[in-house]
């Protein structure tokens, strides 16, 4: 019997603001309601779509909370990922007691490691995670830290570490760490346009920030893959990458598409530009052709 292909989505998911910047918790909630009502596998919470970069430990704790009860049912991967593991074991402490049961960390970041200090990092990870799932975040562009393919694999052997989220790498690079790593070892792209071909290159799925906004094509797409129907993964693929196009991975722009469809997404607490007339016109055409059941 072949084995069975994974095609998973987790949707990356915005957090709402007032327009001063405070945490809109009304705000989150709903966008959470569209993600859980969406169709996906699950959701990547408190990650780089969520800004978490500017978010305290207690507005972390509190959207956490928040993530876990509205998705109660679904994947949820808390992220915890922050500059110190001093930190970091603070987050774990609190996803602990939140009642998660996967989380990710993103690697060290903003002054340089070594590949000991990294392997440090997460060994200090994996003993603070005892019983949990944790995928490591790699995120070279964002971060200035490079995990190579044999620093994964290492990583990989310590206990509770169950994979990797990989951000702005290619498919060739996703196959390197495939290679690297155990048969059993889940991988995530977080390149949304990759979702068709992720499979092929050993991985188990996208971390999707545009399927916060425009789901309908992606899991068009996966039916389309699953139905062997060249014509329609064709158009599927099409309307993935114009979706890709038209947000490009900004939460501000994610928000206003959101908005777009009833949703109280609110704004950005990060130096992010609101979409332009211009934006807000093709973000306006998109929810026209991909809200909604039109590719149910």
């Amino acid at each position: 019997m072949s084995e069975t292909i994974r095609r998973d989505i987790l949707t990356a998911v915005p957090v709402a603001f007032t327009h001063e910047g405070e945490v809109d918790l009304a705000g989150s909630r709903e966008i959470l309601e569209f993600v859980a009502a969406s169709g996906v596998s699950g959701a990547f919470v408190l990650g780089t779509t969520g800004e978490f970069a500017a978010l305290s430990r207690e507005e972390r704790r509190q959207l956490a909370a928040l993530s876990l009860d509205v998705l109660d049912g679904l994947t949820v991967v808390v992220h915890v990922g922050a500059p110190s593991l001093f930190e970091v074991r603070q987050l774990i402490a609190d996803a602990i007691e939140l009642g998660a049961t996967d989380i990710a960390v993103l690697t060290p970041y903003y002054l340089p490691a070594s590949d000991e200090a990294v392997f440090r990092f997460y060994e200090s990870v994996a003993e603070a995670s005892s019983g949990l799932r944790v995928f490591a975040y790699l995120f070279e562009a964002r971060t200035g830290i490079r995990v190579s393919p044999e620093l994964l694999a290492r990583i990989a052997d310590l206990p509770t570490i169950v994979g990797a989220k990989l951000s702005g790498e290619s498919l060739e690079s996703v196959s390197a760490y495939r290679a690297a790593v155990p048969a059993d070892f889940e991988l995530f792209t977080g390149a949304d346009r990759d979702l068709a071909l992720a499979a092929e290159h050993g991985a188990q799925g996208v971390v999707s920030g545009i399927s916060s906004v425009f789901p309908r094509p992606f899991l068009d797409l996966i039916v389309a893959l699953d139905g062997g129907d060249a014509s329609r993964i064709s158009e599927a693929q099409t309307a993935v990458n114009d979706v890709v196009d038209t947000v490009i991975g900004d939460p501000a722009r994610m928000k206003a598409g959101l908005t777009l469809q009833g949703v109280n997404a609110g704004y950005s607490r990060m130096a992010l530009d609101e979409p332009s007339e211009d934006v807000l016109s093709e973000l306006r055409r998109a929810v026209a052709a991909y809200a909604g059941d039109r590719f149910a």
